[in-house]
């Protein structure tokens, strides 16, 4: 049975953290724990969502949470779901989540390991295009054209002049069981995507985009709004990749880039 929205428990397993109003982050890590339930363990890395969650002596999560360093997420996550196989409690969900940078860039490594090593967990990237929590710098995700700390826009420079890597392919390579892109803003997606994720046989690959309005420069409540057009524009795909096969969802009538484009301060000097 897919998972529906008005069917999600109310119960809330990570709350009460100091994210930014609007964090696309936090909330694709609060939709997934409402599938997942309880009965996970989460592994993250320093992060914008570290920071926002573990601030000494709070933590916003309401299951165990294991901080590990920047380039080992996937590999500690490996580690924890042997472990858990060992003393027989294969009942409990393994989730890695890592941002953008401690995945497509200081993470891949150790991520490319550890699905080729089979081991049963799912691997959560919240892509928000850059590393945000260290000041908006430019990561292999961050998306041609954009304007970042290390990417500006003067005399010199328009910007990011490198195209954004190709996760699911990178992933794809690997024959893994599951791997899927999702947006949060379409949540009935992204729900039925970490619903199979969690059924996975061995590991799978979840790449979602988490809008951020600090580092895209846009008004905090229309987090969903830029999520959606993202889609709609055709600058993030909704894709899947199982039993070998890559699907992607077509866009019939897709909207004009300008208005995904023209809310970002980000993307403002193209339009110039």
């Amino acid at each position: 049975m897919a998972v529906k929205i008005r069917e999600l428990p109310e119960e809330e397993l990570v709350y009460g953290s100091f994210a930014c109003a609007g964090c696309g982050g936090i909330l694709a890590v609060r939709l997934a724990l409402k599938v997942l339930g309880p009965r996970t363990v989460v592994v993250t890395t320093p992060s914008c969502l570290l920071g926002v969650t573990t601030f000494y002596p709070q933590l916003a999560f309401k299951v165990p949470c294991v901080n590990v360093t920047f380039p080992s997420t996937a590999a500690a996550a490996g580690g924890v779901a042997v472990g858990l196989k060992r003393r027989g409690r294969e009942d409990v969900h393994v989730l890695a989540v890592a941002g953008d940078g401690g995945t497509v860039d200081i993470g891949l490594q150790a991520l490319s390991g550890a699905v080729e090593r089979g081991h049963r967990f799912i691997f959560l990237c919240y892509d928000n295009e850059a590393y945000m929590n260290t000041g908006v710098q430019r990561s292999g995700s961050t998306p041609r054209g954009a304007r970042t700390t290390t990417t500006p826009v003067g005399l010199r420079g328009r910007g990011e002049d490198r195209p954004k890597k190709d996760m699911m392919r990178i992933v794809a390579a690997h024959d893994i069981p599951y791997a899927a892109t999702a947006s949060i803003g379409y949540p009935q997606d992204y729900l039925r995507k970490i619903q199979k994720a969690a059924q996975t046989q061995g590991p799978a690959y979840l790449h979602v985009l988490a809008p951020c309005p600090p580092g895209w420069g846009y008004p905090g409540h229309l987090t969903v709004h830029l999520a959606r057009l993202a889609v709609q524009t055709g600058q993030w795909p909704l894709a899947e990749y199982e039993k070998g096969r890559l699907t992607q969802k077509k866009i019939d009538n897709p909207r004009p880039v300008e208005e995904y484009w023209s809310i970002q301060a980000r993307f403002t000097h193209l339009l110039s």
